[in-house]
């Protein structure tokens, strides 16, 4: 393990000890979700609604700055795995890895750095930490399963909602997203 992805481990542990404790301290705190949204047999119309209100709660992050002031973390960087392909730059909030899914409070951001220093929104990343989590199938999102992430102790699912993706809106990587830049 290269150093880099050593204090990444470390950083996104430590990030996620924190959520976790502090989901612990919220005696009214659900610990899973329980959204209707979640479940595999979402209705088209609801599927929409849902993906929609995702939209707008992320629209303003296109502005990378927006997302820092709000609450989010740089996790780690733009990332082309190869076995799996591209997949960007991560920020998280750490306040909203409560093991509760809303779309309207996603837990990460997805973005491709661009080639001016800045960068390009292009997803999202919705997780739920594995101590949340005490079902025995993985959490799902509009019938989409998240995905373990043991490096990070999450359930983790990709919504590819700013940048188009041939192998779909819920893959774990995006062929259209470049680390070129980074």
């Amino acid at each position: 393990m290269n150093t880099s992805t050593s204090r990444r481990r470390v950083r996104f542990a430590t990030v996620v000890a924190t959520a976790t404790l502090a989901a612990a301290c919220a005696a009214e705190a659900p610990v899973a979700p329980e959204s209707p949204a979640l479940s595999a047999n979402t209705s088209t119309d609801m599927g929409a609604r849902t993906l929609a209100t995702l939209r707008a709660a992320t629209a303003r992050y296109h502005n990378l700055k927006t997302a820092t002031d709000d609450g989010f973390v740089f996790l780690h960087g733009c990332e082309s795995r190869p076995d799996e392909g591209p997949v960007g730059a991560v920020y998280v909030h750490p306040g909203r890895l409560d093991g509760v899914i809303d779309p309207a409070l996603p837990e990460a951001l997805i973005y491709e750095p661009r080639e001016n220093g800045g960068a390009s929104l292009v997803g999202v990343e919705l997780a739920v930490p594995y101590v949340a989590w005490t079902n025995a199938q993985p959490p799902q999102f509009l019938g989409a399963s998240f995905q373990p992430e043991d490096e990070f102790g999450v359930w983790g699912l990709h919504v590819w909602l700013w940048r188009q993706n041939p192998e779909g809106l819920f893959a774990e990587s995006n062929p259209r997203v470049s680390c070129a830049a980074e």
